[in-house]
């Protein structure tokens, strides 16, 4: 039944279980089913020209990618062959639908695969566009178990734009330390942050050493062929089309991405067409993907740079350049410097970029009201003298049994059952250090009327620090949402006034500025129980984050092996 890799078997009519129903009726039509069989592994690689242990899939890094069409079925034997440590695979924008068992976060929708064992990741990708993979246990993400997952439109469907030719970069940040010394340096006594990456990644390529970037005359560090860290160049042809797709998976940086002399029109985020706008670079925050078109109509004799840099915190990490080039100026550098990168902490042109991103016509609007409001403050705390992050004042901790499983089965001592807050004390000052930094442990899962319209208002505040306030990206499983917009300093019920129900942009990820609020919708229409959590992966290990349970009741039958651990294992037994 195995294909080989990227390409499709069509079998007969399958068997299509229904989330309401609970008896199972034959599909109206064949369905596609893309059958992929992945290991899971370390091994030695140099991604930005230094070796270091990574984690690979399939004896390759990044891992390979993975397409499909649009009401597609994708299925995904996943094997883990790391020695010592459970690993999943979270599928980021798939919403899941009927499957939330797939879904692949740890403690959540499933149970850690556990070394040598295998376990079946099967779901429908129903929604075209630009997706991506990535490990959800420990700090797996930063020692680069991640890939492309790329859903074309269906079968005799067109794009709502033209272009000639398509190229992808999955963007990444990378240390020379290994996750396990960072994990354990986060929990640690005294504190140990991991500190800014060595380098960005473009595809799992980089350097670390300013030596081996070009000094803008004739001199660029020759690579070979076969160097695990050569860019890969970007061949083009002139007075052509291109479609760029960009999907950012990393761990910490919030990234910049510009390509000299070109002007990049902006066409799709998260999986959602955009109004299409033109940009001279774009922000990029970790979680979210785009799709660009460039055109290019410059000067053919040259090549030009691509450039990708920090955003959102001092920078310490060396660019990452590839080259965009015309089949004409063969591989001769770039007669320009590469296109400057924003100054860091210049939140404006982040805002302003943010802001211009709005639904395409025709896309759905958002119900006019919505039935619950839930205010998540996000704070910087301590618990025992250990650095936490906290919503609520409540900093994360995910159970041994899986969520989805004890709330489905009503496991009454799988987690803490305490309902978390709705909103934080008025009193809070969110310019200033906390006046108290002490939080407490919990499972913060919040439990959503199934179909209700949610408002969730994400408030930044300063950290421990004073005059510290960080950028942090948040995103939600199983659902996209309406972005109904962005403020400055304490969310107040006069900001609903500002609030787009015309045009706001669907995601699944969204950035909270320093010092202010960011306000999504959406609707609890997904059976499941549903990771919604900064994508800084350090912030997600250290508390910050919460659940989402809805019509967990309606889920329907569950793959034994997803609950092999646990209070759960006596009842798949």
């Amino acid at each position: 039944m195995t294909e080989p890799f990227g390409h499709a078997a069509k079998p007969k009519p399958i068997l299509v279980c229904l989330v309401t129903l609970l008896s199972c009726m034959l599909s109206s039509s064949e369905e596609i089913v893309h059958h992929f069989k992945l290991s899971v592994e370390y091994m030695f690689w140099s991604p930005d020209c230094k070796e270091s242990v990574v984690i690979g899939i399939n004896g390759q890094f990044p891992g390979p990618t993975i397409r499909a069409h649009a009401g597609d079925i994708i299925w995904v034997d996943l094997t883990n062959k790391l020695p010592t440590e459970g690993v999943v695979i979270h599928w980021h924008g798939i919403k899941q639908i009927g499957s939330p068992w797939a879904d692949g976060t740890a403690s959540i929708s499933q149970c850690a695969i556990s070394p040598g064992e295998t376990f079946t990741y099967r779901f429908k990708v129903d929604k075209a566009g630009t997706y991506f993979y990535h490990g959800h246990y420990g700090l797996q993400r930063s020692a680069g178990l991640y890939g492309l997952l790329i859903v074309d439109v269906a079968e005799g469907d067109k794009e709502p734009f033209l272009y000639d030719g398509e190229f992808s970069l999955l963007l990444s940040d990378w240390w020379h330390q290994n996750q396990l010394e960072m994990e354990v340096g986060l929990s640690s006594l005294p504190f140990r942050w991991i500190g800014e990456p060595q380098s960005l990644l473009l595809n799992g390529r980089g350097t670390y050493k300013s030596s081996l970037l070009p000094d803008f005359g004739n001199k660029w560090y020759r690579f070979e062929q076969d160097d695990d860290c050569a860019p890969e160049i970007i061949n083009v042809l002139p007075n052509k089309t291109y479609r760029l797709r960009l999907a950012s998976t990393t761990s910490l940086a919030s990234l910049n991405v510009a390509i000299g002399n070109h002007k990049m029109l902006v066409a799709e985020a998260d999986g959602n067409y955009v109004q299409p706008f033109f940009v001279d670079d774009l922000d990029i925050y970790s979680g979210e993907t785009y799709s660009i078109l460039v055109t290019t109509d410059q000067n053919p004799m040259t090549n030009y740079w691509l450039s990708v840099g920090v955003r959102g915190r001092e920078p310490h990490t060396p660019p990452a350049l590839t080259m965009l080039s015309y089949h004409s100026a063969s591989s001769e550098l770039p007669l320009f410097l590469p296109p400057p990168i924003p100054l860091w902490n210049n939140h404006t042109h982040s805002k302003l970029f943010s802001k211009r991103v709005l639904a395409a016509v025709g896309s759905p609007r958002p119900p006019r009201t919505s039935e619950r409001r839930i205010i998540l403050l996000n704070t910087q705390n301590k618990i025992n003298g250990h650095f936490k992050w906290a919503i609520n004042n409540v900093s994360l901790v995910l159970p041994h049994t899986p969520l989805l499983g004890s709330i489905k089965f009503g496991l009454q001592q799988g987690f803490d059952h305490k309902n978390p807050p709705d909103n934080f004390t008025s009193s809070y000052d969110v310019m200033n250090p906390p006046a108290n930094p002490n939080s407490t442990y919990g499972t913060m899962v919040y439990k959503l009327d199934f179909n209700a319209t949610v408002d969730v208002i994400l408030q930044n505040a300063n950290a421990l620090k004073e005059n510290v306030s960080e950028i942090h990206p948040w995103h939600l499983h199983g659902h996209d949402f309406w972005v109904l917009g962005y403020g400055e300093g304490l969310f107040s019920e006069q900001d609903k006034e500002t609030f787009n129900l015309e045009n706001p942009p669907l995601r699944n990820s969204v950035v909270v500025f320093p010092y202010g609020w960011t306000a999504i919708r959406f609707v609890a229409d997904n059976p499941g129980v549903w990771a919604f959590h900064c994508h800084i992966e350090p912030h997600w290990h250290m508390g910050m984050g919460v659940v989402f349970a809805e019509g967990v009741e309606r889920v329907g039958n569950i793959p034994s092996d997803a609950f092999a651990c646990g209070l759960m294992r006596r009842i798949m037994d």
